[in-house]
């Protein structure tokens, strides 16, 4: 078969009905691969490989009676393991749930089986999808594709790795406050935040259950309007899903209207604490935008600076609130023994508080905290509040344009360890895409295509495109356009 190095969804579908390979070869390929390079890289938890080969032959028997098949039928893809497929591991990248097999399918992969998509395995995370860096897993270490040494961010650096390093063609992944577009940013491919309601969250374990959304991780923006098209739309099982629906404007470009579109750059976004090379690479960005005579505006996000502590009072009380049902029991990791406990405080207090890592744990106090009486006015509520002001400054910069840009993260994917004693300088890292969950608002992480001056041992650097909510068809476009220019 063809090379598995920059295969994307479209060249593999070319590829498979001009029948250049099978969708066995494809997978088997896949797994040949993940096996040898995963040693270096600790992209996947799990391997599906048994039913992977299955569904692959099933594929080929539907190309060889001639049907007609979809544009993801026999992909090769790594799905985040917090997001359920029956019958396979479903850790979170916890060590409570170490065992526990998914009793049923999430929204999104039940669309994907109608697609005939392949799930090759379950990617590491953040334990729980909390953390940035995929440091505070609790089984191993996510290394970067472009730098051993240097982390591949989070929480879906094992997703963004495995794509990152050809060892699956697309993945999906959850975002709450940056964890699709930081680390697809730090490894150079495309990472797609979508609206919120926009993408079933059913089957997904959750984080911050008003934050939190299932989006896809691809190496091109192309790729990434296929597969979100794919997995949007209506589900009865997820009360929050909007039911909106998404057409060809997602993957069929019309260059008119996309240059007819106005960006804005926010000052806030741009001040200081931005390395110097990603300023002059987003300067670089925008200026190759401006070559196509796309407009650009200076507009004004006032409350941003308060995003990030908005942001670290709602979502430790959601954890605290979400994380409440991992008791030990219900998703037992001592199923069938009783040994070392006699009532229930003991198996509270020896096996729950050690399948829970340190991050996590932190996460949950600060959100008891804030929740509790006495408390929750002055810290829950006045943070809701100021989510509202945060969410009314992207609505009246809204008024004036139709897509912001942004850098993705203030650096580049700093080192293994840098961070891990100081949860503050880790949290900076998604200071700038914490701003666009808050509103609710799609979001893209596109890898600056021209590196040369400013990437310091050639680590790539992403910008963001923020657009008005179930409008992922203008930062998709304009991601597509900028990729063509670039190629």
């Amino acid at each position: 078969m063809s090379p598995l190095k920059n295969l994307t969804i479209k060249s593999f579908h070319e590829g498979l009905v001009a029948k250049k390979f099978s969708a066995l070869e494809a997978t088997q390929a896949f797994f040949e691969h993940i096996k040898e390079s995963d040693k270096s890289i600790g992209a996947y938890l799990s391997l599906n490989e048994e039913n992977a080969i299955k569904e692959s032959e099933k594929v080929d028997l539907a190309l060889a009676k001639g049907e007609d098949l979809g544009p993801l039928a026999g992909v090769p893809m790594a799905i985040k393991d917090n997001i359920l497929i029956k019958n396979l591991p479903a850790t979170a990248g916890s060590r409570s749930l170490e065992g526990y097999l998914a009793s049923y399918d999430a929204g999104v992969i039940t669309k994907l089986k109608k697609e005939r998509a392949i799930f090759l395995g379950k990617t590491n995370l953040d334990e729980f999808a909390m953390g940035s860096s995929t440091e505070n897993s609790g089984f191993h270490l996510t290394r970067n594709p472009h730098d051993p040494e240097r982390v591949p961010g989070g929480s879906s650096g094992g997703s963004v790795a495995a794509v990152a390093s050809d060892q699956a063609v697309a993945a999906l992944g959850s975002d709450t406050g940056g964890s699709i577009r930081q680390p697809a940013g730090f490894c150079g491919v495309v990472g797609l935040k979508t609206t919120y309601g926009s993408v079933s969250r059913s089957g997904l374990i959750a984080m911050a259950s008003s934050l939190d959304q299932i989006g896809p991780i691809t190496k091109t923006v192309e790729d990434a309007a296929v597969l979100f098209k794919a997995i949007a739309g209506g589900d009865q099982m997820d009360s929050t899903n909007a039911g909106f629906g998404y057409g060809d404007e997602l993957t069929s470009l019309n260059l008119n209207e996309v240059r007819s579109l106005k960006i804005g750059v926010p000052d806030e976004y741009f001040a200081d604490g931005l390395e110097e090379g990603v300023k002059v690479a987003l300067q670089k960005t925008i200026d190759d935008l401006k070559s196509l005579r796309i407009t650009f505006k200076k507009i004004s996000l006032p409350h941003t600076k308060y995003a990030l502590s908005v942001y670290y009072v709602i979502m430790p009380a959601e954890v605290s609130s979400n994380l409440a049902r991992f008791d030990c029991i219900r998703y037992s990791r001592i199923k069938n023994s009783a040994e070392g406990v006699s009532n229930v405080k003991d198996i509270y207090f020896k096996h729950r508080g050690d399948g829970f890592g340190a991050e996590t744990k932190r996460r949950i106090i600060l959100g008891t905290f804030v929740l509790s009486s006495g408390y929750y006015d002055a810290y829950y509520e006045k943070a809701q509040r100021v989510r509202s002001l945060i969410k009314n400054d992207f609505d009246e910069a809204f008024g004036e344009v139709d897509v912001i840009l942004t850098p993705v993260s203030p650096t580049r994917a700093f080192k293994i360890g840098e961070r891990v004693s100081d949860p503050l300088s880790m949290y900076l890292s998604d200071i700038l895409t914490i701003p666009a969950n808050l509103a609710g608002l799609p979001a893209i992480s596109i890898p600056v295509r021209t590196r040369e001056p400013y990437s310091r041992d050639n680590l790539p650097i992403g910008f963001q495109l923020i657009g008005k909510h179930f409008r992922e068809a203008d930062i998709l476009g304009l991601g597509q356009i900028y990729e063509k220019m670039c190629r």
